[in-house]
């Protein structure tokens, strides 16, 4: 299965950037989806998709306040106008020479590249090893807990091992063991995902 393209880039840093897409479809992604970007010199980064954002502008506004919308015009709205959705990605690895690394890209994709959401075959591959689980547990101001649990329910599928979402549950005991307001958060998320 080819990754599918779900937008370009907007703006971009080393520890994640922001996308832009046209209306959602069923293959849109969801928050927690792995998706990737070019890195100059044709190397890849990964990230969690973290939160999709709608923006209004002074039509919507108007439509939200009238008293009936028919459903012509909503179709309009949602499908013609581009009023574009931003999904913001927690960057957690990078591919460089053919090989996957659990860190932050040593530099972020550029404006205008195309993003892509990850295919069955790059989530399996990316989600091997765990190390990435350590960027997604410090990441500041973000719903770590659903966030992570979101992603879990999304890449088990991709795993024909089906211990390995108990292997993230076993890392996720080893790196919170002192922390354990963060870790009962994050295991209540998990078992609300399983």
């Amino acid at each position: 299965m080819t990754a599918l393209e779900i937008g370009r880039l907007l703006r971009s840093g080393t520890s994640g950037f922001v996308a832009g897409c046209r209306v959602p479809n069923a293959e849109a992604p969801s928050f927690g989806a792995l998706v990737r970007a070019p890195m100059p010199g044709g190397d890849q980064v990964y990230g969690l998709i973290h939160d999709i954002h709608i923006d209004d502008d002074g039509l919507v506004r108007q439509l939200a306040t009238a008293e009936s919308v028919s459903a012509e015009v909503l179709r309009d709205n949602r499908e013609r106008r581009i009023v574009p959705i931003e999904l913001s990605v927690l960057a957690v690895g990078y591919e460089e020479g053919g090989r996957i690394h659990h860190a932050l890209p040593p530099r972020p994709p550029l404006s205008l590249d195309v993003i892509h959401l990850c295919s069955t075959e790059e989530m399996r591959r990316f989600t091997e090893t765990l190390g990435y689980v350590r960027l997604i547990l410090n990441a500041k101001d973000l719903p770590v807990s659903e966030l992570l649990a979101a992603h879990v329910r999304q890449a088990q599928g991709a795993h024909v091992d089906k211990g390995w979402r108990d292997r993230v549950v076993q890392e996720v005991i080893r790196m919170l063991r002192d922390d354990h307001a963060a870790l009962m958060s994050v295991l209540e998320a998990l078992a609300e995902a399983a």
